[in-house]
């Protein structure tokens, strides 16, 4: 799909997001997303009447492509190991390929600070995340009590988040990759 199939909208969502995954909320303009989709600061406006609206509309999106790329936890093709490496993968092109941070991880990192509808997305995206580990983990350990579950899942995701701070702070990928190691290790 080249630049004139999609929607400008989309486009919009798009340069917010690289914007937001380097900078945060407080880290874009619409005049900066205007320049970088090529029409005028007013258009984004037209689309997104707020920055609130728009850092919403593309955490959402965010969250949307995410789980898709994950596909179905129930998936009985995929054995669980094979949908933790798919997750771990996401992470590790986030980290190692795109060189940016998740983009609902530097929104969780600014929540104290947030508009409440820009909370409420970055929040729907880890509960989806830990939703989606939980039934794969509950595949795995069939005697795993629910909350164990979600105490693993939880774990799992404050792993890989940190996993790209703790990398992206010092500069070592090499920590990174130890952690992504240890998480797909505790599927084996």
């Amino acid at each position: 799909m080249n630049d004139s199939q999609i929607s400008t909208s989309d486009r919009i969502i798009a340069a917010a997001e690289k914007r937001m995954r380097t900078g945060g909320f407080h880290g874009f303009s619409f005049r900066e997303v205007a320049a970088d989709v090529g029409i005028k600061s007013a258009s984004v406006h037209h689309h997104f009447p707020a920055k609130e609206d728009l850092a919403a509309a593309t955490a959402h999106a965010y969250a949307e492509r995410f789980m898709a790329a994950l596909g179905d936890p129930n998936d009985e093709g995929q054995n669980p190991l094979a949908l933790i490496r798919r997750y771990i993968a996401l992470f590790s092109k986030a980290q190692l390929e795109d060189r940016r941070m998740c983009l609902c991880g530097v929104l969780a990192s600014e929540a104290l600070d947030l508009p409440e509808q820009v909370t409420t997305e970055a929040q729907r995206f880890f509960e989806l995340n830990v939703d989606w580990l939980k039934t794969v983990i509950r595949r795995t350990e069939k005697t795993a009590k629910p909350r164990d579950a979600e105490a693993r899942a939880k774990q799992i995701v404050a792993s890989m988040e940190g996993a790209m701070m703790i990398a992206n702070v010092t500069g070592d990928d090499c920590t990174f990759n130890q952690i992504a190691a240890s998480v797909a290790d505790g599927f084996k």
